[in-house]
């Protein structure tokens, strides 16, 4: 195996433990979401990213970059929110081919209410995951993360 060789299963094996980690993390955040909420973790994630806007709303495409959704699968999943009355859409003033989304008073208090949840269930998930030896230096690393002003990290600041 050469040094190119060498490199590449180095990021393979980086790529499998933040795979791990990240399976890990989701199936505890869902668990508890759905059990306590009725959220799944991606319906939290975008009620999660509305908050941290000025006027707690999002152009569309921004808010499927921020959950990670394609154009069509953020659309059908704004859908069941709106339906649920957590989210409401209203065409943009300023361009009116563009639609916002935007947390209601309804997603703001659920949001309220699962945050605290979320965040005990990331942190019991993240010290769970330290003991594992595969799993270790990943958490470490993301607990020496720093926060940066354009994307506070809400809930992973707690120390484990």
């Amino acid at each position: 195996m050469g040094i190119h060789d060498d490199a590449a299963e180095i990021r393979a094996g980086g790529w499998r433990t933040l795979a791990a980690l990240h399976g890990l993390i989701d199936t505890a955040l869902e668990k508890a979401l759905q059990a306590e909420h009725r959220l799944s973790v991606v319906e939290y994630t975008v009620l999660e990213a509305l908050s941290r806007q000025d006027g707690w709303h999002m152009r569309m495409q921004q808010l499927a970059r921020a959950a990670a959704l394609s154009s069509s699968a953020t659309t059908r999943l704004v859908s069941r929110l709106e339906d649920r009355g957590l989210l409401g859409r209203y065409l943009c003033a300023d361009d009116r081919r563009g639609i916002y989304t935007e947390l209601t008073p309804q997603g703001r208090e659920l949001l309220a209410a699962a945050r605290p949840l979320h965040d005990t269930t990331l942190e019991a998930t993240l010290t769970e995951a330290a003991d594992l030896p595969e799993l270790a230096p990943l958490v470490r690393a993301l607990h020496d993360l720093e926060p940066t002003p354009a994307a506070p990290a809400k809930g992973l600041t707690a120390k484990v």
